[in-house]
């Protein structure tokens, strides 16, 4: 496991060029299934378009990679979409691009042009960020510890997603794989060996830069 760059949520915008309105949409997908259900999800949205334009790229290392110009000119709207995802080097992502037309025609170049910035736009209102190995880990809290622990959570490498109370405070904690060695490290210091963590759970999650 390893981290990529992907877009965080979805994101719609919207332009017009030459009187021809362009929307852009983006998802995160995590297969192609995913993917396409997505692309169906835009058509029946906007049932009055025939050019639902789309891009997608699966995978870690970008291995599986599709796109459509539905109908438009060759090499205008499928391939362009393509590299806008590229150049923001994301993955595990859909781009589709819905074009109602205007009455004026844009020719290859501007085509080309006008789905590269729905594109581009579309990227920009999901938001791009780095998807990180992630861990999830339990950690049991005496009460007469609790003070201390949650001073020290406040600088730790670690999100709180969960606290719970019993006779002893459970605290569900996520981190990046890579930081897990430094927060059980801590965590032990901290307790004088009296606390440590138990992993339950991997999985990606995006984090701050």
């Amino acid at each position: 496991m390893k981290p990529y760059k992907t877009v965080i949520g979805r994101g719609t915008d919207e332009f017009t060029e030459k009187r021809s309105r362009f929307v852009g949409n983006a998802a995160p997908c995590e297969s192609a299934e995913e993917a396409l259900a997505f692309l169906d999800e835009i058509k029946n949205r906007y049932k009055d378009v025939s050019h639902h334009c789309y891009g997608y790229i699966i995978g870690e290392n970008k291995g599986v990679i599709r796109y459509s110009d539905a109908g438009e000119p060759q090499g205008t709207a499928g391939m362009p979409i393509i590299d806008v995802m590229n150049k923001n080097d994301v993955t595990n992502c859909c781009i589709v691009v819905t074009r109602w037309f205007g009455g004026i025609l844009l020719g290859a170049g501007g085509l080309t042009r006008a789905y590269s910035h729905a594109a581009s736009i579309a990227v920009a209102a999901a938001g791009v960020g780095v998807m990180h190995p992630t861990c999830r880990l339990l950690v049991d809290v005496p009460y007469p510890m609790l003070s201390k622990f949650e001073y020290y959570l406040k600088t730790a490498p670690a999100e709180v997603e969960d606290k719970s109370f019993t006779d002893i405070i459970t605290f569900t904690l996520l981190v990046k794989q890579s930081d897990e060695e430094r927060l059980n490290a801590e965590i032990t210091q901290l307790s004088d060996g009296k606390l440590s963590t138990v992993r339950f759970d991997e999985f990606f999650k995006p984090w701050e830069e």
